[in-house]
C-alpha cells in the first residue's frame, strides 16, 4: 500500500497511449474519472512500448515503466516472487526495480486486458497470468476492469482460469455473455459493467487538431460511411483464404459507386513502425492504394489520440467498424454501426443496445454478404439511431460505475 496516504498510487497493465487507441481510451478513461473521484494521484503504466507511451503521454501524474512480455514475464514476476518469497531482500528489489516499486506502493493494480483467459487464445495467457501475477505475489488488489473473458471449455484455459480469476479483488464484465461464462466457472468476484472507454470524456479541442491535418468540410452536406479494417481481421480472412484487403477495396468501391464518401479510418496506429501487431496502418494504406483516389474517399493516415479519432468517428453517418474499440467509439457517439468481428466480445456489447443483429462473423464475409448487410443497415437506421439514443446513458452509466468502485477499493470501503 503506498506509504503516503494523502497521495493515492495507482498501477495500470494491459493499456496504452500508443497503437491501439482502445487501450489509449480506457487508460485515458482511468485517468479522468479516478482523478475526479480520489484527487491527488500518481498512476504508472506497466507499458509494452515504453518509449512510444512516454512521447505521447500528455498527463504530468503518469509515469510509464518498461514492461515488454520479456520483461513481465521473467524479470518483473521472478521479482515479484522473490519479494513474497524472501523478505530481507524486499528493500533491495524496491529500490532496484521500478516496476516492483509501483506494484508495492501502489493502492490497486487495474488490469485493462481487453479480451483474457478466453478459449482459442491459448497463446496469450501466460500473459493473462503474468500481467496479474506479481500485484499478487505483493499482495497489492487486483482490479480487472471491463473486459471480456471465457468461455472456459479448454482445459488449460479452464484451469488456469479457476487459479487465478479467483484471484482478482474485482472481475468487471462487459457483457452478459462474459458474465454468464464467469458465473458458469463458479465466480462471484463479478460486477456487470460496461466497457472503461465508454467513459471517456472529450476535451472540446478535438475538432482544431483534427482540422491541422484533415479538411473536415469533407463531413459537411451530407452522410459520411465510416470503414475501420483491421489487421487481427485480415489474419483470419487470408487464413482461410480470403483476401479481406480486397474485400474492403471491393466494399468502398460498392459505396462510391452509390455516390457516398467515404473515411477510412485506422484505430490501432503505431508510428514509425511497419510492424503489423497492434498497427493497421499498413493494411488501410494498402487498402487506399488500390482505390481511385477521387474527392470522395478521406484516409486517416496518421497516428491520432483516441479523442481525435472518436471526434472523426462521430462525424460520421455510418459506421463500419472491424476494431472492438472503434466500434465503441462509434457507439459512444450514437453513430449506427455495423460489425465485423471474430469473439463474443462485439455482440455482448452490441446486446447492451438492443444491436446485437448487427455483429457478423468474420466467418461470414463475403462482399455481397457485407454489401447486403450495410443495406440494412441503412434501411434501419432510424429504429437503430433511436435504440442508441435511448440505451447510451444506462451504458455509460455501467462503465463509469467501475470508478466508483475502483475508488471504493483505494478507501478500503
Amino acid at each position: 500500500m503506498s506509504p503516503t496516504k494523502d497521495v493515492h498510487k495507482i498501477a495500470i497493465i494491459g493499456s496504452a497511449l500508443s497503437g491501439n487507441k482502445g487501450a489509449a481510451a480506457m487508460l485515458e478513461s482511468a485517468v479522468q474519472t479516478l482523478g475526479e473521484r480520489l484527487g491527488d494521484v500518481e498512476f504508472t503504466l506497466l507499458s509494452m512500448y515504453p518509449a512510444e507511451d512516454r512521447a505521447q503521454n500528455p498527463y504530468d501524474n503518469l509515469d510509464v515503466v518498461a514492461a515488454n512480455p520479456r520483461q513481465l514475464g521473467v524479470t518483473i514476476n521472478s521479482l515479484a516472487l522473490a519479494y513474497r518469497l524472501l523478505p530481507p531482500l524486499r528493500k533491495t528489489i524496491v529500490r532496484r526495480s521500478r516496476a516492483i516499486r509501483a506494484l508495492v506502493e501502489a493502492d490497486v493494480l487495474l488490469d485493462q486486458g481487453g479480451i483474457t483467459f478466453t478459449d482459442g487464445r491459448e497463446k496469450f495467457l501466460l500473459y493473462n497470468v503474468a500481467s496479474i501475477l506479481p500485484a499478487i505475489n505483493v499482495k497489492t488488489p487486483v482490479f480487472k476492469c471491463a473486459q471480456a473473458v471465457g468461455p472456459f471449455q479448454n482445459p488449460i484455459n479452464r484451469a488456469a482460469s479457476k487459479v487465478f480469476l479467483p484471484k482478482a479483488d474485482t472481475l468487471v464484465t462487459r457483457g452478459r455473455l462474459t458474465h454468464e461464462f464467469a458465473e458458469g466457472l463458479g465466480l462471484t468476484n463479478l460486477y456487470a459493467g460496461a466497457d472503461y472507454a465508454f467513459s471517456l470524456e472529450m476535451s472540446g479541442t478535438e475538432r482544431e487538431e483534427v482540422s491541422q491535418h484533415f479538411d473536415l468540410s469533407f463531413f459537411d452536406g451530407g452522410d459520411v460511411v465510416g470503414v475501420c479494417p483491421s489487421v487481427v481481421l485480415q489474419k483470419k480472412v487470408d487464413a482461410r483464404g480470403g483476401d479481406y484487403a480486397a474485400q474492403m477495396v471491393g466494399f468502398i468501391e460498392h459505396l462510391q459507386a452509390q455516390g457516398k464518401r467515404v473515411a477510412l479510418i485506422p484505430h490501432s496506429v503505431r508510428t514509425g513502425t511497419h510492424k503489423t501487431h497492434n498497427n493497421d496502418l499498413p493494411l488501410c494504406r494498402d487498402i487506399y492504394a488500390r482505390l481511385d483516389r477521387s474527392a470522395d474517399v478521406l484516409f486517416v493516415d496518421r497516428e491520432m489520440t483516441s479523442q481525435q479519432l472518436r471526434y472523426v468517428i462521430g462525424q460520421c453517418g455510418l459506421f463500419v467498424a472491424s476494431r472492438f474499440h472503434a466500434m465503441v467509439s462509434s457507439l459512444a457517439m450514437a453513430v449506427p454501426t455495423l460489425v465485423i468481428g471474430w469473439s463474443h466480445k462485439y455482440r455482448e456489447v452490441l446486446e447492451m443496445f438492443e444491436l446485437e443483429d448487427w455483429a457478423f462473423g468474420h466467418d461470414k464475409l463475403t462482399p455481397e454478404y457485407l454489401a447486403e448487410r450495410y443495406a440494412d443497415l441503412e434501411a434501419a437506421r432510424g429504429d437503430v439511431q433511436a435504440k442508441l439514443d435511448q440505451h447510451l446513458p444506462e451504458v455509460k452509466a455501467r462503465s463509469v460505475a467501475q470508478a466508483d468502485l475502483i475508488a471504493a477499493l483505494v478507501h478500503g470501503e
